[in-house]
């Protein structure tokens, strides 16, 4: 892929997806107390970089937390092809591979269906691999995520697209970078991954590759503590919705349904539709 032409003036970019691209786990300051949650997140981290080299960048972000790969096709693309962007985001699957059943090969298919849309209306396209985990609940999983992220691997490849590798990206495996859910990005996390998006598509903004600073020692204790409270607090409510069939996405609309100018503070984010303040115990999947 050619990177992003650097003199030009004005850009559309898009962004579809669940919590990952909503921000989830990078909220805003809040402007009023007790008043619903906005997030950032890499995705408006990388529109702030990308308007600072365009000057007439817009921007709309499509994602909506919880969704599975069938609702962001049948839900997103449609208005992402209406909305005729020149660079659109795309990463889906994850929230359907953590479910029983989920077959990495048949959601590829999926997506490359969607890929060929969006490359057919001309739209450039980033996509992701997900991360190396090689601790904690999400390693249970770890072989079906890397077979999608060899196919993900494959569809970049024959479609043109570029590719954020976040496989490679060791500074992803330092619970730093990671909520306290464990499921979502700090926002540590979601700046580091911003800068390598940037650095994906040639429009490097330096920065996200710097060594964390030293941890302190480990304090077993503590860590059982905090694998109590993580379980009371994320994985029951977690496990409940997926029982129940409930989403913590339901209700919840997407924070920029239109292609607009980002604000001139840089802050990209806009408020949630119902269920946008939902307590963060009740955010994953």
């Amino acid at each position: 892929m050619s990177p992003l032409d650097p003199d030009r003036r004005t850009l559309d970019l898009v962004a579809l997806g669940d919590s990952f691209t909503e921000g989830v786990g990078d909220p805003y300051p809040p402007e009023d107390a007790g008043a619903a949650v906005r997030y950032r997140g890499w995705a408006d981290r990388f529109a702030e970089h990308l308007a600072a080299r365009v000057p007439e960048l817009r921007y709309a972000n499509l994602a909506v937390r919880g969704k599975l790969m069938r609702q962001i096709v049948e839900d997103q693309l449609p208005r992402a092809v209406e909305l005729a962007p020149d660079l659109v985001t795309l990463s889906a699957g994850g929230n359907d591979l953590l479910r029983p059943g989920g077959d990495p090969d048949r959601l590829a298919r999926v997506l490359e269906g969607a890929v060929r849309r969006l490359r057919a209306t001309g739209a450039d396209v980033v996509l992701f691999t997900g991360v190396n985990f090689s601790a904690g609940f999400m390693r249970l999983r770890i072989g079906t995520f890397a077979r999608y992220y060899l196919n993900i691997r494959a569809i970049a490849d024959r479609h043109g697209c570029y590719l954020v590798d976040q496989w490679s990206m060791d500074a992803l495996t330092d619970p730093r970078a990671w909520d306290a859910d464990r499921l979502h990005m700090s926002p540590e996390g979601h700046r580091r991954l911003a800068a390598k998006v940037a650095e994906a598509v040639g429009a490097p903004v330096g920065g996200g590759h710097e060594a964390w600073p030293p941890a302190p020692p480990p304090d077993r204790r503590a860590a059982r503590r905090a694998d109590v409270r993580w379980a009371r607090e994320h994985l029951v409510p977690w496990l409940g919705r997926r029982l129940t069939g409930r989403s913590s996405g339901d209700g919840v609309t997407a924070k920029r349904p239109e292609l607009e100018p980002l604000p001139a503070t840089g802050r990209a984010g806009a408020p949630q539709g119902e269920g946008g303040g939902r307590e963060r115990a009740d955010r994953a999947g």
